[in-house]
């Protein structure tokens, strides 16, 4: 694509902040409008994708919003805006796969950009519902199965057994309640195959000392205790340069990533998908 010349490069940024006006006003048709004429003046600015999409979510067009997402990757792949969008878009055609891979993408380029803003904090909302809601129609599906293959084994045994009792003339006390208890440890194997969709209570170690909730974005620090970065940096800006716990002297710099901690929680939550709603 042909260099645009500098004097149509201005004239889309107005219109950018025409629309970006537009936006603040509520007026979400004249900014689409602005966006658009920016869009046709400089359709290689990725912003102006995304700041249109933007309006297109806001008036639930979300057909359009996935358009105009995958246009301003293609321009940009590391726009937070544009995969965090086009994973809602993609969550609401009930591509929980496709829609949670953009949001994890997202997230990733977002802690990488500014841990502790807002966005990173509504991007890993949103993730945290889709992949609740993802688990809970897996489990759903799980324990209609095991229901179905539970009601078929209790059937074939009920069979066995009568066909069993039929070349018997007096059925002993003893065989009845062999059949009973038989049918009794069938009940226990199922119970407890069904024990893995059933919420606990997520391990301390797996819980920043600050939020008490399930870490996201562990980071330990030299006194060797681990909290939540966007947390801890918060308490650092807010409170005070010291560790909260141990009240030494801290520093941001001095933080490093707990990748130990991050890979066992991110392997707690595959397995155990519904402490996404309690995090």
């Amino acid at each position: 694509m042909a260099p645009v010349p500098a004097s149509v490069a201005r004239q889309a940024e107005l219109l950018k902040q025409d629309g970006n006006n537009y936006f603040k006003k509520e007026r979400l048709g004249a900014a689409i409008d602005a966006y658009t004429e920016a869009i046709t003046l400089c359709p290689n600015v990725a912003v102006y994708w995304t700041n249109r999409a933007l309006c297109y979510r806001k008036r639930n067009e979300w057909n359009k919003v996935e358009e105009d997402c995958k246009r301003a990757l293609q321009l940009d792949s590391h726009s937070v805006k544009a995969h965090y969008m086009l994973g809602l878009a993609l969550l609401e055609r009930q591509d929980f796969a496709g829609g949670i891979k953009e949001l994890e993408k997202a997230l990733e380029l977002g802690r990488g950009a500014n841990p502790a803003s807002y966005m990173v904090e509504e991007i890993w909302q949103i993730l945290a519902k889709a992949k609740y809601m993802e688990w809970e129609d897996s489990s759903s599906k799980r324990a209609s199965r095991l229901q179905k293959l539970k009601e078929a084994c209790e059937r074939a045994l009920i069979h066995y057994y009568a066909i069993e009792d039929s070349q018997v003339e007096n059925i002993s006390e003893e065989i009845a309640n062999g059949h009973l208890q038989q049918l009794g440890h069938l009940e226990e194997v199922f119970n407890k195959a069904a024990q893995a969709d059933q919420p606990t209570e997520v391990p301390d170690f797996l819980c920043c000392k600050i939020t008490l909730d399930i870490f996201r974005d562990p980071v330990i620090t030299p006194s060797g205790i681990t909290y939540e970065r966007a947390v801890l940096l918060d308490h650092l800006q807010k409170v005070g340069k010291f560790d909260p716990v141990t009240r030494e002297p801290l520093e941001p710099h001095q933080l490093a990533p707990n990748l130990a901690i991050k890979e066992a929680v991110q392997a707690f939550l595959d397995e155990h998908g519904w402490a996404y709603k309690m995090s």
